[in-house]
């Protein structure tokens, strides 16, 4: 039996810890299969953005937002690309808006083979105040979409 190769990988980061244990297999399988890893992070919107940009100096909006790419870099760095060796190549991008949208999008825009995203694991009213993007992606994506269990629940079992 042959199973399919997923060349394009997008593993949707939010630097969290059950993130980081998702990213084991997102690099996993680009590796196995020899494929190319997209590192995507989204970054929700603010309704309130525009309203508290006309409040603040264009000097603190530009610092602020270099500060927030400066963070993501960082974050990129220590939770993912320090984990990769040179025979994975690996593209990060960084979008905003509403999650499952742009991760879906973007899956969409680069002919994704396979999303890989972790879970939180919310259950009961924290599930419906927050619901959950990782169900979200699942039910609207072309593409398979694996989704790891929170790590904390899986050492419960």
């Amino acid at each position: 039996m042959r199973y399919p190769k997923y060349r394009k990988v997008v593993f949707c980061a939010d630097f969290s810890e059950n993130a980081d244990y998702a990213f084991e297999f997102a690099y996993g399988i680009a590796k196995r299969d020899k494929g190319r890893l997209y590192i995507l992070h989204v970054i929700p919107e603010n309704p309130y953005q525009a309203f508290a940009e006309s409040c603040i100096s264009k000097d603190t909006v530009e610092k602020m937002h270099k500060e927030l790419k400066e963070n993501l870099d960082d974050n990129y760095k220590e939770h993912y690309v320090k984990r990769i060796d040179n025979g994975v190549p690996v593209e990060i991008i960084t979008k905003s808006g509403r999650e499952d949208d742009e991760i879906v999008k973007f899956a969409k825009q680069e002919k994704a083979d396979i999303i890989v995203m972790g879970t939180h694991g919310r259950t009961g009213i924290e599930h419906v105040i927050f619901g959950s993007v990782a169900e979200k992606v699942l039910r609207h994506s072309p593409f398979p979409v694996f989704i790891i269990p929170c790590k904390k629940k899986l050492e419960r079992s």
